[in-house]
């Protein structure tokens, strides 16, 4: 009877260890279940953040393959297809042209060139 009763203890005590031990999990499940679907929503899908690494690897292969573009002084980032250029051109001209390769680029929405800076190199 004995043995009965300290078995029947330890199941009851391994019981109450378990359940409390699940509680803090489910917890943190729910935590991570909600800062997941949190990130999703602000950030962009994993297809369109390959689709911007596309976008300025082939912008900066333009520049490469186009005569006179300074294809080390510009910097190239794409968020939600906008090509955000930047750095430094010896001219207007060679700015424009980049924004104009840039702008061809097909899946690009829209250049900003406001951080490339003529002259001053």
């Amino acid at each position: 009877m004995r043995t009965y009763s300290l078995i029947r203890k330890s199941v009851f005590t391994a019981a109450l260890v378990a359940a409390f031990a699940a509680a803090p999990m489910s917890q943190v499940f729910a935590q991570d279940s909600a800062n997941q679907m949190q990130k999703a929503t602000d950030n962009q899908t994993v297809p369109d953040k390959a689709a911007d690494t596309w976008i300025t690897t082939k912008v900066k292969s333009e520049f490469g393959t186009t005569e006179n573009l300074p294809v080390t002084d510009i910097s190239v980032t794409t968020v939600d297809g906008v090509v955000t250029l930047s750095g430094h051109v010896a001219s207007d001209a060679v700015k424009q042209k980049a924004e104009q390769v840039a702008a061809g680029v097909k899946g690009v929405k829209s250049v900003e060139a406001s951080g490339l800076t003529v002259g001053g190199m």
